[in-house]
């Protein structure tokens, strides 16, 4: 189990460090792009294009900053421990599928099974906190029974 959640948190680490690289690439794009009009345009033209610039700096500057807080949230992520209840760090078998729980960043495969990548704060990470094997819960008029947690 130890082996399998620290490949879903290798590949968690991996998927926001994409997040952080796309939007710091995003941002260096966005500046280029502002300087190169402003060498060529006058007037109008370019106090319009230089805000559009600015614009598509900042959604990428907001971008890096919500990364930033993931890779924050997943580095509190203790995922050497071996869980008997559903935390922060642990695997949890379901009969509806598998969860990590760490972050959300969607659907992973390791070793032909996927795994959801779940926040504990949301909707179903909130569910899972605290279970134990053979509890059960609902969400969304699906009901879950939890088959192991580690």
């Amino acid at each position: 189990m130890k082996n399998l959640k620290e490949q879903l948190y290798k590949m968690c680490i991996d998927y926001v460090q994409a997040k952080i690289n796309e939007a710091k690439q995003g941002i260096d794009d966005a500046q280029y792009a502002a300087a190169e009009e402003s060498k060529s345009s006058a007037g109008d033209k370019y106090e319009t294009a230089r805000e559009m610039m600015q614009q598509e700096t900042d959604r990428y500057q907001l971008q890096l900053n919500e990364a930033n807080k993931l890779m924050v949230a997943l580095s509190k992520v203790n995922y050497n421990s071996e869980y008997t209840s559903a935390d922060a760090g642990s695997v949890v078998t379901t009969n509806n599928g598998n969860f990590f729980v760490a972050i959300s960043a969607g659907s992973f495969t390791v070793a032909g099974l996927a795994f959801f990548v779940v926040s504990p704060q949301s909707p179903i990470g909130i569910k899972l906190a605290g279970k134990k094997a053979g509890d059960a819960f609902e969400l969304n008029g699906r009901a879950y029974q939890i088959q192991q947690v580690g």
